[in-house]
């Protein structure tokens, strides 16, 4: 069964609803991934979705804060919701295709500024809910699993404008990057995106901050599609929907995509 998945940090589902709506209508994956939906699942706007052909959606919702969603035109049941490091915080959602593809959305913790757990507690919690994912992941080796979303880590020298610059700036700390890295190999993860697009710059996130973003491009690749070895062969297709960062009134994140042939 071929299927397009894309993942998005949509920064509110309701202030954005035109936005999903639009990339809905003119990409149309089969399966979306959402984070960062800052809502409750009751008032997520569900109808606009199904009107255009997704009946389907699981979630974990806060109001104003976090939350994760998956639309799917596809029958998709819910397996798991974790709260890993008990944050409280709704960022994890998992559902089960009809083929027996599971696909796990997260949001990991952004960390807050200060690289250091003594002094930021955000930072600490980042850590331990990687330290959660992975011991997760060993105890419950995945198999024909796909993993997507806002990692809020981006772990190679080409997933930022400057390697050099960005050592010390949450996002792509070594210390961050080693956590990711223990979770990719607790499941035996393979980063689809970068199996796809081995070499380059490659950014999913721009700053708000940046008077004109696409001519600074100061961006980091913080969204990942990721497949258990077992099936990792059979995506391709790997994208950036760059262009979705200049739509009006825009998250602060590019949708991703991949597709597979299972």
């Amino acid at each position: 069964m071929p299927f397009t998945l894309c993942t998005w940090n949509i920064n509110s589902v309701r202030l954005r609803e035109t936005l999903v709506t639009r990339l809905l209508q003119e990409e149309g994956p089969d399966v979306l991934c959402l984070q960062e939906c800052k809502s409750p699942v009751e008032k997520i706007p569900l109808e606009a979705f199904r009107a255009l052909g997704y009946d389907h959606m699981i979630a974990r919702g806060q109001k104003g804060y976090n939350g994760v969603a998956i639309l799917s035109r596809l029958p998709i049941e819910e397996v798991a919701a974790h709260d890993h490091a008990q944050l409280g915080h709704a960022r994890h959602i998992a559902g089960r295709l009809e083929n027996g593809v599971t696909i796990h959305n997260f949001y990991v913790p952004a960390g807050g500024d200060e690289p250091d757990r003594e002094k930021n507690e955000k930072f600490g919690q980042k850590l331990d809910y990687l330290t959660h994912m992975r011991d997760d992941f060993h105890a419950n080796r995945p198999e024909r699993a796909i993993l997507v979303g806002d990692l809020n880590i981006a772990p190679r020298e080409d997933d930022v404008w400057s390697h050099k610059q960005l050592l010390k700036v949450v996002s792509h700390t070594p210390v961050e990057v080693e956590h990711l890295a223990q979770v990719q190999d607790s499941g035996d993860w393979v980063d689809v995106t970068r199996q796809d697009i081995p070499e380059g710059q490659l950014y999913s996130w721009w700053s708000y901050r940046a008077k004109d973003w696409e001519a600074a491009n100061r961006g980091r690749r913080l969204d990942h599609v990721w497949a258990t070895s077992d099936i990792a062969k059979a995506g391709h297709g790997s994208r950036v929907l760059k262009s979705a960062r200049g739509w009006d009134k825009p998250s602060d994140h590019a949708p991703v995509f991949a597709s597979f042939d299972l």
